[in-house]
């Protein structure tokens, strides 16, 4: 943190600041300020300016150029209007903090002023940020001194304004509300950067300078106020002159130069300070000075004492003075006990409006104006003398010295406060003090039990959350007052008492760095001064969280004369966390505490014995000795008998009796105890004789743990009663009194009442312990003790009544009439109101309090009486309409929970309903005395608020705000203003009207107090509403708290959480909350503005949170998509084409888009033939899947070709089979497989099935020993989408597999077998009912099935010279009866008309079979003879409208697993298919269609050998695609040839398939069926588009050029059909139509109650996002295509039935965003986990190999020497290892085949630049065959065929490369 200034290249010096203010809300001024500069390279200046206007900057008297942003005051997102933008609002106002570190002002130096160095100085290094220097003691330097360079200092001057700031500096000015209010002016810590929000500075706690300031300001405010127009002053304007307070010393203050109506106030602060240090107050202020202290130890020693001012507003002066009569003692008490005073005066100022209690800056405090008390407090008295010795005690530490880092908050807030407590001890004596320590002590227990880090932690750069610090202050002078105690106690000094004064010193002569203090630093002194180490001390308190618990019991060893005591500690924090690692890291809670405890046992002859206990383990048995040889405790004997009597002789006025007895005890002396009818009056019970033979015989009468308060721990003692008495009565501590009473309360009984009573009763006891013992007394006010606490209890008030006439009057039927209050002994009007206060908690056991009570308590409100009291008696009223408060509500909650509106309220008997209306009476009568005579600060009027709040929240009377509405607006004081805030945010405040008066009051109320408090408690006052059942929660929330089953320990976090996400569901469907108007409509505008408080706009910021879903963000503009391919190149352009005047449908079909440098194509299928029959049956698996459009197939001549005899059966062509469908598993079976899946992993029992079994997380290290083939139902489900289960019962036999694996691990009778029985048997009664349905429906299906047709071969003729060829005709029925179900498709090639062939038909006949079953698998194709040609078959028997595109993974896969194994054969059979493939391209087509060539793919036929395969095959595939004129009409007898590979062209009337993986093209059956031809024989017109002949150029052209369809216009990339995921599709309709534009769209039109007629006269196909919705629920979808289709269709039909810009249109357009968005979300594709952890591990194998030396890093070219690497090589192009893998490890790949594609491309660089036969080109090689064969298991593992790639044309590559 101080290194800042070597990053910013300059440090500040000195600053001077000039300013005009005119109390109008207008600061005019400049600053100077004088840079040192660290680097010669220093162009630009970064300053922190928020909310100034800089009007112009010279930088060495030379104008600068300077930019000047403040992030703030351009707060926007893209719609200001849409509420449901907060996210985006949140994350910039996030971007304009970060904006700001930098600094907002920016100066460019001008080149006039140069950065020349003016000398050398001596450093010994730079201080390190994060350790702490060593001690720089003789002889050992961490470092040499070494020569900096100085340059010459720069002076900037910055000419600013500020107009109505709204941060940094608070005008209070008179207004309509509070006219009376006296202007002034403040600098105010309204945010953690307010300090650059009034001067140009550099905002750092650490950056500190010099300062001069200079203030011009009017000389009187009253002259605002004159009649007069002339300058001159009335004479009033001199009775309050403006005075400046600021920090530093006034140097003088002078009339203006210029205008006699200013003063100027110059002041100079010569110590460095930090900006955020520096403050300054101007208005009419009283000064009050603090005179000298003249019987100060200082004055005799000859040192001067530091000024001390007090300033106020006008009024308040009378308050003033008592306020701050203390505070010279204060600084007498600091500087003896610490050292000299940091500065040289000290000015306290009282200000309105400071949104906290008090602002510290050098040699000033801001303080609120409440802390303002007048003679007559008694209670504000505590609060404000700790407040303003606390400020003063952070000039030496939080001013003077500050924290190293952010991590030593804890060290400066705790010393401040550790020092101010020494102080306090000092003022209200050693027993307040230690009471404090005790109360503080409990509540850091109650509060550090896990939920709190360590108040240090040491790893963590930013500053403390603000909602820690209340208890790091809490917590961190506790443990400096316990480290006090140990170093004390073990060390040779006197603790910190010897620290301290070392401490400031050495800040005072420079001795400590920058006066920045650090926790290691302040440790090593104290073991420098004590010799104690106190690094275990610091693990364990400082760096660590905790408390300890002890658990402790004692018991006497007569034969060893010692007292055993056994000790227990727990540590809650730790057993919190002791499961959760991360927890366990982030809070470090301390699983054990040791050190010393000092125990004291108080022996029989009344002698305290000390002893050490030194815990060193969490249990253990202590033998302490015993010092008291065999004497017991006798309470009988004569030293008993003495007590009694000097007892009777004080009760009889024996001043020296009574002054012995308070020596020995301080029960005796009390006159009505020792008088037995006074003991009958107060029913004091004794010992029973038992208990006093107990007492007779125990041999110590008490012991004390912790006797010297050393540990902050909860300890539990079990000694007899009668000891704890002894202890209450005996021991002067005032912690053991307090922890006697702790411990007798719990145990109540008519002696402990009667102990108590005597507690309250002597005044010996300190008065916080009477307190605590009256409070004790409600335990004894119950039915079983006949209510004797309550009698003591009204006893003890009696004593502040007029008493009965009768000494024996019955007290519970007694009217208290009080005397006259009179306050003068503190200690009774504090124990008054202890009595008060526990009468009114005393209950029934029905939880209602006596009536008694509450009419005692109305009875103290009607005759209180304070005329003669010289107190003010405020707070006591308070008192008792908050105790009146308390004891009307009952303590037990109703039957039925919590009350709802709609109920009435508790039943109440007519006894309780009068003394219901007799308080409120007594209570309104209250408030309105208070309106008439004001208490201090309406204290009253608050009260009386907070007892209306009570008793509406119990339903003991309605809710009603208008009493209490007025009192929030402006003009009433801010207490009672936030007091009727919250009464107001306990009832229905949301309702729009009120809604709106919060967001005004919220945006432009003139307290910044209470803007804050409206904000904050708006936001809370929800969940108290939710949980007040104000607003209902859905109905899951009774299910969720209903249920329960035997893990309901395991669930408690997830129900907590899931509580709370139903509440916030609660209030987004509220309609008054979460669908406010006013709130949609302000929240923004106010959040946005740029003077919103920013606590404000944190809390609207949570408001909408709570109850607006917030708009998904769109990216950052600046995010690339790359798309899958690794390489991707630019297309160039296509030309434009006349398109068709009927827009054509794109067909989708399964496939990813191609992965390869080139632009890809449309790569028709290949069609591989046996040459005789054996083959069909020999390899069939091989065979790749044929899958052909409706141009697939056509009429042909080929004369060249050899007359094949080859009869190929054909797969199924249909539309694309599911991926989870590839091994023929049939629709129904993946359905039903689904549904069980997912029935399993939702059962209650899957928990231990959901994922694999991890040996180190599931505890089972040799699991995979025992377990050979794992199972889990991730995997299963992995399996099942993959397509690796052929039917339902492969699925099934997985399941067992996994059932067996837990039976066969896990012993019987274990928690996992136990889960794993129940899982299967309900599996076992799921299953049934699966196949039950499933063989009913496959039944069903098969007796409606029309004959089985045979098996779908194409016949192959031998291709005649005659130019019509033979049409496609039906084989015979020879397909297995084991497949009815599956469509066959018979096809001839050769020959027929283009009617026949495999164009769809319009004919109802021939369409209707293409609508296939959905997700049927399809067959496997089998190759088989083929006849020669036959007879033409009739038209109605060809079914080729049947066929649909199969598009699936598999076609491809299939085709390029053979072309892998098959390479060797390939290369033999190259060149003569090469020459044939040449010889048989068609000519070329007229000039006109030159941009638009294509690879005229035909089908050619001839004999081959089994198993091999034309290696021109690949570049085919990767080549070929048809034509457009190819397309649009049959192909001319010239075009009639093609090479083997090339599948046929499509004839005209056929719509042109959009290519499908590497170009397979599809063809969609459920789309309409194109017209056909109208004639049956070939067109000669228009003119058939044939291939052009390139003649060797194909692979060139057609690897850069674009892939085009048939109309010319530009296709999209292949797309790849996805399988259906219901439930992204539901998620994605119900997005839909949560937006309020879907409305329309969210069912069918009615053409009658919508009003259009037409409608469904001009759209032929409806489609309704309700109708989708069905369609989801009845699985009629089998890919997210065609869901997407439908959606496309509903935007579509809107458009074409409605004109542009028409409502309608408008809301398709909206909605279509929206959709476009969710759908990209949804179609998101990446790896999945395991293929991810596969390719890393395969890739860290290569590169770990030695062959991979080569690629292991990209090439660099000028460390290699070859400088024209990437002229050969483009830089996009360039591969390599480590690219690779940062690429995988980014995500970049969505497919296993995309990785190889960049494997691939790196070698093929390599042989590219150095050649195949080159060492890189071996290596190169080698590598490929090495990845190869690792990727082999890799894609088994997925369930694909070897070679299977995704749609990439690299094949093709790979051919060219070998």
């Amino acid at each position: 943190m101080q290194r800042e200034h070597t990053r910013r290249g300059f440090t500040i010096s000195h600053q001077k600041v000039v300013l005009e203010i005119d109390f109008s809300g207008h600061i005019w001024g400049y600053t100077t300020i004088t840079l040192n500069p660290t680097s010669k390279d220093l162009k630009t200046i970064h300053l922190h300016a928020r909310q100034c206007v800089i009007h112009g900057v010279t930088v060495g008297s030379f104008p600068a150029d300077f930019v000047h942003q403040d992030p703030f005051a351009h707060l926007s997102v893209s719609n200001p209007q849409d509420v449901h933008n907060h996210p985006e609002l949140k994350r910039r106002v996030y971007s304009a903090l970060a904006e700001g570190d930098e600094g907002e002002l920016s100066i460019s130096i001008p080149r006039e002023v140069a950065v020349t160095p003016s000398g050398n100085r001596a450093q010994t290094g730079i201080v390190s940020e994060a350790a702490t220097p060593e001690p720089q003691t003789p002889g050992h330097m961490a470092q040499q001194p070494h020569s900096v360079t100085e340059y010459k200092q720069i002076e900037v001057t910055i000419t600013y304004s500020l107009k109505n700031p709204a941060d940094g500096v608070q005008f209070v000015l008179p207004s309509e509300a509070y006219p009376t209010r006296v202007p002034h002016v403040f600098t105010t810590p309204s945010s953690p950067d307010a300090a650059r929000c009034w001067v140009p500075c550099i905002d750092n706690l650490w950056e500190k300078c010099a300062w001069d300031f200079e203030f011009v300001v009017p000389r009187s405010l009253e002259q605002h106020d004159s009649v007069s127009d002339d300058e001159e002053e009335t004479e009033e304007g001199d009775d309050y002159p403006t005075i400046v307070v600021c920090s530093g010393e006034l140097v003088e203050q002078v009339a203006h130069p210029y205008n006699s109506s200013k003063t100027i106030f110059l002041f100079s602060q010569p110590v460095a300070t930090s900006i955020q240090h520096i403050a300054w107050a101007a208005g009419p202020f009283h000064v009050h000075t603090i005179p000298a202290d003249l019987s100060a130890a200082e004055d005799a020693s000859g040192t001067t004492q530091p000024l001390m001012d007090a300033f106020c507003l006008p009024g308040h002066e009378a308050f003033l003075a008592c306020t701050v009569a203390f505070m010279r003692s204060a600084m007498s008490f600091y500087v003896t006990e610490f050292g000299s005073y940091p500065f040289g005066s000290y000015k306290l100022v009282f200000v309105e409006e400071l949104p906290s209690q008090r602002y510290d800056a050098a040699t000033l405090s801001l303080v609120s104006v409440e802390m303002l008390h007048g003679e007559d407090a008694i209670d504000q008295v505590f609060e404000a003398r700790h407040t303003l010795s606390h400020a003063l005690a952070c000039q030496w530490i939080g001013v003077n010295i500050q924290q190293k880092m952010w991590s030593d908050t804890w060290l400066v807030n705790g010393l401040g406060l550790y020092i101010t407590g020494l102080f306090m001890r000092k003022l209200f004596g050693t027993n307040e003090y230690r009471y404090r320590l005790k109360k503080d002590m409990e509540r850091v227990i109650e509060l550090d039990n896990g939920s709190m880090p360590p108040i240090c932690q040491p790893q963590t750069l930013e500053p403390p959350d603000a909602a820690n610090i209340p208890f790091i202050n809490l917590k961190a002078p506790l443990v400096l007052h316990i480290l006090d105690r140990r170093l004390g106690k073990s060390g040779t000094s006197l603790g910190l008492s010897r620290v301290l004064p070392k401490l400031f010193l050495s800040a005072l002569t420079g001795d400590m760095p920058n006066n920045l203090l650090s926790t290691h630093s302040f440790l090593r002194m104290c073991r420098k001064v004590s010799g104690i180490d106190p690094r275990s001390f610091a693990e364990q308190w400082i760096y660590g969280s905790g408390c300890p618990t002890f658990g402790f019991s004692a018991s006497f060893n007569r034969k060893k004369m010692a007292v055993e005591i056994t000790m227990r500690q727990d540590a809650p924090a730790y057993k919190a966390h002791e499961s959760n690692e991360v927890a366990k890291l982030m809070m470090k809670p301390v699983p054990f505490f040791e050190g010393q405890m000092t125990i004291r046992i108080h022996e029989a002859d009344g002698t305290p014995y000390e002893h050490v206990l030194d815990i060193r383990s969490p249990f253990k048995r202590y033998e302490v000795p015993f010092n008291t040889k065999y004497k017991r405790v006798r309470r009988n004997t004569k030293r008993y008998l003495a007590r009694q009597a000097a007892a009777q002789a004080a009760a009889e006025g024996d001043a020296d009796a009574a002054a012995a007895m308070d020596m020995v005890d301080m029960g005796f002396g009390l006159e009505i105890w020792e008088n037995e009818t006074e003991r009958e009056n107060w029913k004091v019970a004794d010992w029973t004789e038992e208990d006093e033979q107990n007492m007779a015989g125990q041999t110590y009468e008490w012991i004390r743990i912790d006797a010297d308060f050393e540990w902050i721990a909860a300890i539990a003692f079990d000694q007899k009663d009668y000891m704890w008495v002894s202890q209450l009565q005996r021991d002067r501590d005032v912690v053991a009194q307090y922890e006697a009473i702790a411990v007798l309360s719990k145990t109540p009984n008519a002696i402990i009442s009667s102990t108590l009573t005597k507690t309250v009763l002597v005044s010996n006891y300190y008065y916080r312990i009477r307190c605590e013992a009256a409070g004790a007394l409600v335990t004894c006010a119950t039915q079983k003790l006949d209510w004797l606490g309550l009698f003591h209890l009204f006893k003890l008030f009696l004593r502040y009544c007029y008493e009965p006439d009768d000494p024996k009057a019955d007290l519970f039927n007694h009217t208290y009439v009080p005397r006259p209050n009179d306050f003068s002994d503190l200690a009774e009007y504090f124990v008054r109101k202890s009595i008060l206060r526990a009468i009114s908690r005393v209950r029934f056991e029905n939880g209602k309090t006596p009536p008694v009570i509450r009419q005692f308590l109305v009875d103290q409100l009607r005759y209180n009486d304070n005329t003669t009291n010289p107190y003010a008696d405020a707070l006591y009223i308070c008192t008792i309409i908050s105790a009146l408060g308390c004891a009307t509500v009952s303590t037990v909650p109703p039957e039925r929970g919590e009350f709802i509106p709609s109920e009435s309220g508790p039943v109440q008997d007519p006894q309780d309903a009068e003394l219901l209306k007799k308080a409120l009476s007594e209570v309104d009568r209250y408030r309105s005395m208070d309106r008439l005579i004001p208490t201090f600060h309406n204290v009253v009027t608050v009260a009386v608020i907070e007892f209306h709040m009570l008793l509406s929240l119990a339903s003991l009377i309605p809710h009603d705000p208008r009493p209490f509405f007025p009192l929030t607006r402006e003009g009433n004081y801010i207490q009672v203003r936030m007091a009727a805030f919250d009464y107001l945010f306990l009832g229905k405040w949301y309702v729009p009207k009120i809604m709106r008066y919060v967001l005004a009051v919220m945006a432009n109320d003139s307290s910044r107090i209470v803007r804050r408090h409206v904000a904050r408690n708006a936001c809370q006052s929800l969940a108290l509403l939710v949980n007040m059942a104000e607003m209902k929660t859905p109905k899951e929330a009774d299910s969720l708290l209903i249920e329960e089953d035997g893990n309901g320990g395991e669930k408690v976090k997830e129900n907590k959480k899931s509580e709370i996400d139903l509440m916030i569901k609660a209030l987004r469907k509220d309609r008054e909350v979460g669908k406010n108007e006013s709130i949609r409509e302000f929240l923004m505008p106010i959040a946005l503005a740029p003077d919103t408080d920013s606590e404000v706009r944190w809390c609207l910021l949570k408001l909408a949170d709570l109850l607006i879903r917030g708009a998904e963000e769109a990216p950052p503009k600046v995010t690339i998509h790359l798309p899958p391919t690794p390489v991707v190149e630019t297309a160039p352009p296509i030309p434009p084409v006349k398109l068709p005047s009927k827009p054509i449908r794109a067909i989708k079909s399964g496939g990813p888009p191609p992965r390869s440098p080139q632009t890809p194509f449309a790569v028709p299928p290949k069609l591989k033939l046996a040459p005789s029959g054996s083959q069909a049956e020999a390899s069939p698996m091989r065979t790749p899947p044929i899958a052909l459009s409706s141009a697939a197939v056509e009429k042909r001549k080929d004369a060249h070709a050899p007359k094949p005899s080859a009869k190929v059966t054909e797969k199924k062509v249909g539309k694309a089979v599911p991926k989870a469908q590839t091994s023929g598993m049939s629709v129904n079976d993946l359905r039903a497989c689904r549904s069980a899946l997912k029935k399993l992993q939702t059962n209650k029992h899957a928990a231990l099935f959901l994922q694999p079994v991890d040996p180190v997380r599931d505890r089972a290290p040799n699991y995979f020993d025992i377990i050979k083939s794992p199972m889990d139902l991730s995997t299963m489900h992995a399996k099942l989408e993959s397509g690796q289960y052929k039917d339902r019962f492969a699925f099934e036999a997985d399941f067992r597999l996994m059932v067996n694996n837990a039976k066969t691990y896990n012993m019987p009778g274990s928690f996992a077998h136990n889960e794993t029985v129940a899982m299967e048997s309900f599996f076992d009664k799921l299953w049934v009912r699966i196949n039950k349905t499933l063989e009913a429906a496959n039944s069903k299906a098969a007796q409606e099935r029309p004959p089985p047709p045979s098996t779908p071969s194409i016949r192959v003729p031998v291709p005649a010279p005659a130019p019509t060829p033979a049409p496609i005709k039906p084989s015979p029925a020879s397909t297995p009866a084991a497949t009815p179900s599956v469509p066959t498709i018979k096809l001839k090639i050769g020959g027929g008309s283009s009617t026949n062939s495999a164009a769809p038909s319009p004919s109802p006949a021939v369409s209707k079979p293409a609508h296939k079953p959905k997700g049927r698998k399809p067959k496997e194709p089998k190759l088989s003879e083929v006849p020669p040609p036959t007879a033409p078959a009739p038209p109605a028997s060809a079914p080729p409208a049947t066929f649909e595109d199969d598009g699936s993974l598999d076609l491809l896969e299939e085709v390029i697993a053979i072309e892998r194994e098959k390479k060797q054969e390939r290369k033999h059979a190259s060149s003569s298919n090469q020459r044939e493939r040449e010889r048989e391209r068609p000519a070329p087509p007229p000039p006109v269609e030159k941009t638009k060539e294509r690879v005229v793919p035909k089908l050619v036929i001839g004999k081959r050998k089994k198993d091999v395969v034309d290696p021109t095959e690949d570049e085919i595939l990767a080549l070929a695609t048809p034509a457009k004129k190819e397309r649009t009409s049959v192909p001319a007898p010239s075009s009639s040839a093609a090479p083997p590979p090339a599948p046929p062209p499509a004839p005209k009337h056929v719509e042109p398939p959009v290519p499908a993986k590497n170009g397979v093209s599809a063809h969609k059956a459920r789309e309409k069926p194109p017209k056909p031809s109208p004639a049956p024989e070939p067109a000669p017109a228009p003119a058939p588009a044939p291939r052009p002949s390139t003649k060797g150029k194909e692979k060139e052209k057609e690897a850069s050029r674009p892939s085009t369809p048939a109309n010319g216009k530009a296709k999209k990339a292949p797309t790849q059909t996805t399988p259906i995921n219901e439930k992204k599709c539901r998620d994605i309709v119900k997005t839909l139509l949560k937006l309020p534009e879907a409305i329309i769209f969210s069912r069918p039109v009615d053409p009658v109650a919508d009003g259009c007629p037409t409608y469904y006269e001009e759209i032929k196909e409806p489609m309704d996002f309700g109708t989708i919705s069905n369609k989801l629920n009845e699985g009629k979808y089998s890919t997210m295509e065609e869901f997407a289709r439908d959606i496309e269709l509903v935007f579509q039909n809107c458009r074409i039935f409605n004109p542009p810009t028409t409502y309608p249109v408008m809301c398709a357009d909206a909605v279509e965003r929206v959709w476009k968005k969710e759908w990209a979300k949804a179609m998101e594709k990446r790896l999945s986990y395991a293929e991810k952890r596969s390719l890393q591990g395969m890739l860290k194998t290569l590169i770990n190999d030695n062959i991979s030396w080569v690629f292991r890093d990209p090439v660099d070219p000028v460390a290699l020497g070859i400088p024209t690497y990437f002229d050969v090589i483009p830089k996009k192009d360039a591969r390599d290892l480590r690219t690779i893998q940062q690429k995988l490890n980014a995500d970049k790949y969505d497919s296993v085949e995309a990785f190889e594609a960049d494997l691939d491309l790196m070698i093929h660089n390599a042989i590219t630049f150095n050649g195949a036969d080159s060492e890189v080109g071996k290596l190169a090689v080698q590598v490929r065959n090495r990845y190869r064969e690792l990727l082999v298991p890799i894609r088994g593992t997925n369930g694909k065929r070897k070679g299977g790639e995704k749609g990439t044309p690299q094949p093709a590559k790979r051919v060219k490369l070998s």
